[in-house]
């Protein structure tokens, strides 16, 4: 019996979904060669194919044909689909409270100066716009 498909991308999905963030339309070859130098292991041409087909069927991308080869297309913006990960983390495991998770962020992570400070000014940010 085959599981039931996430609505949100699985470690593989989202790990083409990064390539294809960071610069496309690629063809195929080029997807499997960026995910090369990343990947915990070898991908065969035809995994990668049958990755961006599930993907472009489930609505994760777009494609259009140049010549004998598919370009594909990230159809989901990065925010919106981190946005949508990040809330369901937060609504199953910290009780729906986004001040719960980040005092677990910063009590379990090493987070350095310069990461500290830009925390702060998003924080002093935010406070700023909710000021009447």
């Amino acid at each position: 019996m085959a599981r039931p498909e996430s609505e949100y991308p699985t470690e593989l999905e989202l790990e083409i979904l990064k390539v294809l963030w960071e610069e496309s339309p690629l063809p195929v070859r080029d997807v499997r060669a960026r995910l090369k130098s990343g990947a915990k292991r070898p991908l065969a041409h035809s995994s990668v194919i049958t990755m961006l087909n599930i993907m472009y069927r489930k609505g994760f991308l777009t494609r259009q044909k140049e010549g004998n080869a598919f370009l594909f297309s990230p159809k989901v913006k990065k925010e919106d689909v981190t946005g949508q990960m990040l809330g369901d983390l937060v609504l199953r495991v910290f009780g729906g409270s986004p001040t719960a998770m980040m005092m677990n962020l910063l009590e379990t992570s090493d987070i350095d100066s310069e990461e500290l400070t830009e925390l702060r000014k998003l924080i002093n940010r935010k406070s700023k716009e909710q000021k009447p």
